[in-house]
């Protein structure tokens, strides 16, 4: 991100600087789906004009994370669980793909990476600090991909379902806890023995159970919403 700030002209730091404010915002859980996004509220909160503000909001909106409706104004983006496990069945799908693309660059000092991450993840103290490890760890088994294309999918939908993956994790986290954990501690075994194809299925599975079990959970997709 750095080098875009180097590189853009004024007008383009400034709006992607306000795009990444409102998006920490937004992934944190300080701005919930549905939550209106006032633009003159957000220039006086960042000292900044209108123009880059809008700007912001259409960056946002183009990742998904910000609904705009003309002469109307910009919510941050609502997903309903059949959209959610649309979403997660695109991830089923695709996720493993960017996995084998990342595969033959992971290193000796990557698995060791990975041992830590999940490592910490065990002693997680509570939800947040377990949302940022475990993205950590998935993203760093992606890291030596050669697909961009692919990863930018893919993390919008990260994005546009973090919501309702915490408010999940919050549910349902002490039962699952163990699950989670011996399938990161298998899917990293995979990856040490280069196995791709076990390390694509598990990933699979690992991706398809939390969309099932958001399935008999509607109750997510309320929980999560501004008042």
């Amino acid at each position: 991100m750095s080098e875009l700030y180097d590189t853009a002209p004024p007008a383009a730091v400034a709006s992607q600087r306000i795009a990444d404010h409102v998006r920490e915002q937004i992934l944190s859980g300080v701005l919930k789906p549905g939550a209106r996004i006032r633009q003159d509220e957000l220039a006086e909160e960042l000292s900044a004009s209108r123009l880059p503000v809008r700007e912001a909001l259409r960056i946002l909106q183009s990742a998904g994370l910000v609904t705009l409706q003309s002469n109307k104004g910009a919510w941050v983006t609502r997903l309903d669980q059949k959209d959610c496990e649309r979403s997660y069945q695109i991830r089923e799908r695709l996720e493993p793909l960017l996995l084998r693309e990342s595969m033959p660059g992971i290193t000796t000092e990557d698995l060791a990476q990975l041992d830590e991450l999940q490592e910490r993840i065990e002693a997680a103290a509570d939800v947040e600090e377990f949302l940022v490890l475990d993205r950590a760890l998935h993203w760093a088994t992606y890291r030596h991909n050669d697909a961009r294309e692919l990863a930018t999918i893919i993390g919008r939908l990260w994005d546009t379902t973090q919501h309702y993956r915490r408010a999940f994790s919050h549910l349902a986290r002490e039962s699952r806890t163990w699950i989670i954990n011996a399938e990161h501690r298998l899917l990293i075994q995979a990856l040490r023995d280069r196995d791709g194809d076990e390390a694509e299925r598990i990933l699979e599975l690992h991706i398809r159970r939390t969309r099932v079990e958001l399935r008999v959970h509607p109750e997510v997709f309320d929980t999560v919403v501004a008042p």
